[in-house]
């Protein structure tokens, strides 16, 4: 595809014509554009035949045409497409020059986090933000593939984790350990009267493949699907990272010269009340937020370095690559709807064709482990507390006298499979929601209060999608012009850019390890990385730079850890050392203040903690360490004073 587009405003629709642009000008694609305000905007470009062969055919895919698109070839209308995150596919009559139009435009609802002031502006721009690509294909082609796994775990195996907490590498269903159903459409520009073959094949590692055949029977110009149930005894499965390896399946379709791929992983995913279970296996599932921007894989590094083992998509669906990144790394992806605050009216219709389509397009990827459906619906905090005695009564009254209407996340929460597990909302206290944003040390208390505020309302640790403070990268940046910065509540909690960044690194730390110590299965923290310059939410600057809270919490989240039970300050503080592996440990536990260290050997069941003893810190103590002696290495964890 040609590199040379233009784009501008549009001035007048035409109807089903071509839309009037009085103004053309440069733009990139993929990209999100800049300089445009409101929309819709078009896109223009012009490309030549991409056949070799007058016999083959012409076809157009478009991917991330934010939200709603329209498409024009050489004047004539070819289709529209919506929402975003579905491809587009398009047949055309190709010309030996063409000019292609693609009209892009806003969502009437579910914009999601575009729609708040936490990203930039213009990141709900329209436009192209994926790619668009045009490309021949035979007369008769494989036009789509689909597969949708299905995987069990014999209570006998369930029964094996449960006990010895023995590592599971095939699963059982019925007598067929997984099967995995595929579904085939095919575009005969001519008559069909074959077989395609289907082949299943490891990727990446040792183990068995299969072939199958297909009988294909379609008259010229019908588009047929057919389908096929591939089922396995012995499968290998796919695990989040460090519980196990992450083992897919290529599938391959051929019809004559024409062939398709798709890569599928076998797991199952259930949610309790203390967590995940994963192929029947109880796994911590610990993690960021991520908002849009940025390059996807990029981020998944990011994560894996700071030892999570989820990422929540926030209010917003991101591209394949992001997906395809999770599953390589074995990141648990929690993906949300496009719905945020209280301006999302929540269309249950709208919002169950998103759900959806969201599950048709991404279900095939292992990583996929959760949905959440409206985030964040009320904010009782948006005027800010302050800390104390009085500001925990305030939280209080302010808890009690909130009502929200979960009526219609509800709704569209139960039309989703439940083959996963569905977080209808995600809100802060008071607002009754499933998952909890938990905004102390910011909003409202301190994070040291967090130990308080969980035995007030114990269901707030169940899920947690969300908590952190906002810090700076700079001195010279202006708060008012960050999003997803008040300047008010960062004014109350530093006065520049490091003072910001070890106010977040201190309340980050504080909550993670107190939810790590209560037992707390799902944690995610407000944000993997800013979405602008100058600063944000993130513990990662917008270019990837790693603030001071970035190593801090690699460290809470490491899957053996010893924590402190309370604030690292002058007295006796108690030491918890957690566990989230399936191992029983029998590690070393040191700490070491000043000049004073000691040391004790302790015993810690499977994803459990177990308390190991106390330090006394002195007042003039700058620091306190903390080491685990395990698996023949050390982890450390630091608390400064």
């Amino acid at each position: 595809m040609t590199d040379e587009w233009v784009g501008g405003i549009v001035t007048d629709r035409n109807g089903d014509g071509p839309p009037t642009v009085e103004e053309w000008r440069l733009v990139s694609v993929p990209g999100r554009p800049s300089g445009f305000d409101g929309g819709p905007i078009a896109y223009r470009t012009n490309f030549t035949d991409p056949r070799y062969d007058e016999a083959e055919r012409a076809l157009l895919e478009l991917r991330g045409a934010y939200d709603r698109a329209t498409v024009w070839l050489n004047g004539t209308r070819l289709g529209t497409n919506e929402p975003h995150f579905v491809p587009l596919r398009l047949e055309f009559e190709p010309q030996p020059e063409n000019e292609l139009i693609v009209v892009c435009e806003r969502p009437d609802s579910f914009a999601g986090i575009y729609e708040t002031d936490e990203v930039p502006a213009h990141f709900g721009t329209p436009g192209i933000w994926w790619d668009v690509e045009v490309e021949s294909r035979p007369t008769a082609f494989l036009r789509r593939l689909e597969a949708r796994t299905r995987v069990g775990v014999s209570p006998e195996s369930r029964r094996s984790v449960e006990t010895t907490g023995e590592a599971i590498t095939t699963a059982t269903t019925d007598g067929a350990g997984a099967t995995i159903d595929v579904t085939l459409e095919i575009d005969a520009g001519e008559a069909v009267d074959d077989a395609a073959s289907l082949s299943l094949r490891p990727a990446g590692f040792r183990g068995g493949a299969t072939m199958e055949r297909i009988q294909i029977r379609a008259d010229a110009g019908e588009r047929t699907t057919v389908s096929k149930t591939i089922s396995m005894t012995k499968p290998s499965l796919w695990w989040p990272r460090g519980y196990g390896p992450q083992r897919r399946y290529t599938i391959r379709a051929k019809l004559g010269d024409d062939a398709i791929e798709r890569t599928v992983g076998l797991r199952s995913v259930e949610r309790d009340d203390d967590g995940l279970v994963v192929n029947g296996r109880r796994v911590r599932a610990r993690g960021f937020t991520r908002l849009p921007g940025g390059d996807p894989r990029d981020d998944v590094d990011r994560a894996v370095d700071a030892n999570a083992t989820m990422l929540r998509a926030r209010a917003h669906v991101p591209p394949r690559e992001f997906y395809s990144a999770c599953d390589e790394a074995g990141i648990l992806v929690w993906q949300d709807l496009p719905a945020t605050g209280t301006g999302s009216e929540l269309p249950v219709e709208r919002g169950t064709e998103l759900a959806s389509a969201l599950i048709e397009e991404y279900g095939r990827h292992p990583s996929l482990a959760m949905i959440g459906v409206h985030d964040r619906p009320l904010d009782p905090f948006a005027d800010p507390l302050g800390s104390g005695f009085r500001s925990k009564l305030a939280v209080r009254y302010r808890a009690w006298r909130t009502s929200v209407d979960h009526g219609p996340a509800t709704e569209i929460a139960e039309s989703i499979p439940s083959d996963l597990p569905v977080v209808p909302t995600i809100g802060a206290p008071g607002t009754g929601a499933e998952a909890s944003h938990l905004a102390l040390g910011w909003q409202y208390l301190e994070a040291d209060d967090i130990d308080w505020l969980l035995e007030t309302y114990p269901a707030l640790e169940d899920v947690v999608g969300g908590f952190g403070t906002g810090s700076l990268t700079s001195d010279d940046a202006d708060p008012a012009a960050i999003p997803g910065i008040d300047p008010t509540l960062l004014e109350r909690r530093a006065d520049d850019a490091d003072a910001s960044q070890l106010e977040q690194t201190r309340t980050l730390k504080t909550i993670t390890e107190a939810l790590r110590r209560r037992g707390c299965g799902i944690v995610t923290a407000s944000t993997l990385r800013d979405s602008a310059p100058d600063g944000g939410m993130g513990v990662h600057s917008v270019d990837g730079e790693p603030k001071r809270a970035a190593e801090a919490i690699s460290l809470s989240f490491e899957p053996v850890q010893a924590v402190l039970d309370g604030p690292a300050s002058p007295g006796t503080v108690g030491i918890t050392l957690c566990n989230d592996t399936h191992d029983v440990l029998e590690p070393v536990v040191g700490w070491r203040v000043g000049d004073a260290t000691e040391t004790a050997q302790v015993s810690v069941g499977p994803l459990e903690t177990t308390p190991v003893g106390t330090v006394r810190i002195p007042r003039d103590a700058e620091r306190v360490d903390l080491e685990v002696a395990v698996d023949g290495r050390s982890v450390w964890n630091n608390y400064e004073l």
